[in-house]
């Protein structure tokens, strides 16, 4: 019970018609989840990981000026290639970095002619060349790596920096990586979530707006979410015609997503084709974020070459509804990902949400993550995907087609769940090995799904 400036009480009423005046104060934001900044449970959780933080095509000929999980940084390539991620004030004096001099080895600052190493060491005071100061000081980086188009910061304590990790659809040659982002002016975990909530798929992509990726994608799937050795996986059967299309999109924790293909219509034969995406959702402050990662293309994957290469890049990717550019009626009629996901509210407040069976997969994310948010905040190194020299490591998302009728004395569910779970017990086994190997072992299994065997089992 609350009582409103004139004294009469109110209390919040979920069942009143006309009754928004009771239901107009809102809770605030559940901050322990959703912040990103220095010294937050959220911030500290994702400083263990490397995270992209710009295209490598950004670092020309002058610095680049970014901020990631709240803090502000400048990025810049020296001349002789070597790329740097600095805190932006000058030591001396507190100019920023960004209006420096990139040189052959380091930045200049404009001001007084400090020069920096990649590494934050301080290579030159001439304004006052006999001081000792730039062998007792050292200004403050991050370490970076440039991996496939991408620049990728360490922002957490340099005793726990981690291997770099290499996924398997990176280190695959059948795939063209191709790096893309997208700001996103809302809090990272409303569009990272997006991929564990399958049935947005079959109102917002297909029954609501129009068909916006394949007719296939309006029929509600089965549906289970599971826990994986890296994160986390969906499992959806749906029935095609003669078909079954089974989809598993999954999760690397802390803030990864894999996405099937986009234009997946389950007319066709496939088995564990490598999907569309994997990206990474890096807050820029507490109600920003970016989308950055990879546009992942092969002819395996999309026969028909329905993506588009040229329309990825920065602030566009070739998949509709993914930006803020199109006129706003447009976005009204046939609204996309990124107009749900913002319209939310800068920060979504979940203590207004009212979850459903469907929404598993969401309270199944942030409990992962609240998880290993405890665990940095218990001085622990979190559950992560750790690199190692020539380890790759594997990734669950696919879609696989198999062929298998409907049976007349056979209940039609039973049959997708286990082609479902077949298909997802052969896709999660570890024996199958690492990179191309385990791709080809697993095509070869679930091929073996042939019709015969499948009807039998769903008997």
């Amino acid at each position: 019970m609350t009582n409103d400036p004139s004294g009469t009480a109110r209390q919040r009423n979920l069942k009143q018609p006309l009754g928004q005046y009771y239901r107009r104060r809102s809770p605030a934001p559940d901050r322990a989840l959703t912040d990103a900044g220095p010294d937050t449970p959220g911030g500290e959780y994702l400083r263990r990981f490397w995270q992209p933080v710009a295209l490598s095509s950004e670092l020309r000929d002058l610095p680049v000026k970014v901020k990631i999980m709240g803090e502000d940084l400048v990025l810049f390539r020296d001349r002789s290639g070597r790329v740097g991620c600095l805190e932006p004030h000058c030591s001396h004096r507190g100019t920023s970095l960004e209006f420096g001099a990139i040189e052959e080895r380091g930045l200049r600052c404009c001001y007084h002619g400090w020069l920096y190493d990649i590494d934050g060491t301080i290579l030159e005071t001439p304004n006052d060349p006999e001081s000792t100061l730039k062998d007792r000081l050292c200004h403050g980086a991050y370490p970076l790596h440039e991996y496939k188009g991408l620049v990728f910061a360490y922002m957490g304590p340099p005793e726990s920096k981690p291997e770099f990790p290499i996924y398997d659809v990176g280190a695959d040659p059948a795939q063209e990586l191709v790096p893309y982002f997208i700001a996103t002016p809302c809090n990272w975990i409303q569009v990272f979530e997006n991929i564990m909530d399958p049935v947005h798929g079959v109102f917002l992509h297909t029954r609501i707006a129009g068909t916006q990726f394949s007719d296939s994608f309006g029929d509600l799937p089965l549906l289970e979410f599971h826990e994986s050795d890296i994160g986390m996986y969906y499992i959806t059967p749906r029935r095609v015609g003669e078909r079954v299309w089974v989809r598993m999109n999954d999760v690397i924790l802390p803030n990864i997503l894999r996405a099937g293909f986009i234009w997946e219509d389950g007319y066709a034969e496939k088995h564990f084709t490598r999907g569309s995406l994997l990206r990474w959702c890096v807050p820029v402050d507490d109600e920003s974020c970016l989308a950055i990662g990879f546009r992942l293309f092969n002819a395996e994957t999309d026969p028909a070459g329905k993506g588009d290469k040229r329309a990825v890049g920065k602030e566009s990717v070739d998949l509709i509804g993914q930006t803020g550019e199109r006129p706003y009626t447009e976005r009204q009629r046939i609204p996309g990902d990124y107009d749900a996901q913002v319209s939310q509210r800068p920060i979504a407040v979940h203590a207004l949400e009212h979850l459903q069976g469907s929404d598993r997969g969401l309270a199944m994310m942030r409990r992962l993550i609240r998880d290993g948010q405890e665990v940095v905040a218990q001085r622990h190194e979190p559950k992560c995907v750790r690199g190692m020299p020539g380890k790759i490591i594997s990734t669950y998302c696919n879609d696989t087609v198999v062929r298998a009728p409907r049976r007349a004395a056979v209940d039609d569910d039973e049959t997708l769940w286990r082609i479902g779970h077949a298909v997802a017990s052969i896709v999660t086994d570890p024996s199958n090995g690492q990179g191309s190997a385990r791709h080809e072992r697993i095509v070869e299994r679930v091929s073996a799904l042939s019709e015969p065997a499948l009807a039998k089992s769903a008997e």
